[in-house]
């Protein structure tokens, strides 16, 4: 089984919005849930795809297919978008 497949659909929600740039607050705001619930959420899906940060996690996202790796035949209440947000600063 890859680690992919032991995330549920919402954890795999929750990563793609990180992929996208979101922040907590926007993810909780967008899934319909407290903050608290989305760190609980990241904290899981960090020790089963063995990343360590928001970084590793959006990197490990666009490396295994970005706005493709989220199921979309899931039922989930998140539809992301195409395309990352761009990170401050950059170019």
């Amino acid at each position: 089984m890859s680690p992919r497949e032991q995330l549920s659909a919402k954890e795999i929600a929750v990563a793609t919005l990180v992929w996208e740039g979101k922040t907590n607050p926007e993810i909780a705001a967008l899934v319909g849930c407290t903050e608290q619930v989305i760190k609980n959420q990241l904290r899981s899906v960090f020790d089963k795809l063995g990343v360590w940060s928001r970084l590793e996690l959006a990197l490990y996202v666009a490396s295994h297919g970005g706005a493709s790796w989220v199921d979309r035949d899931e039922s989930t209440h998140v539809e992301p978008s195409t395309k990352p947000l761009a990170v401050e600063g950059s170019a």
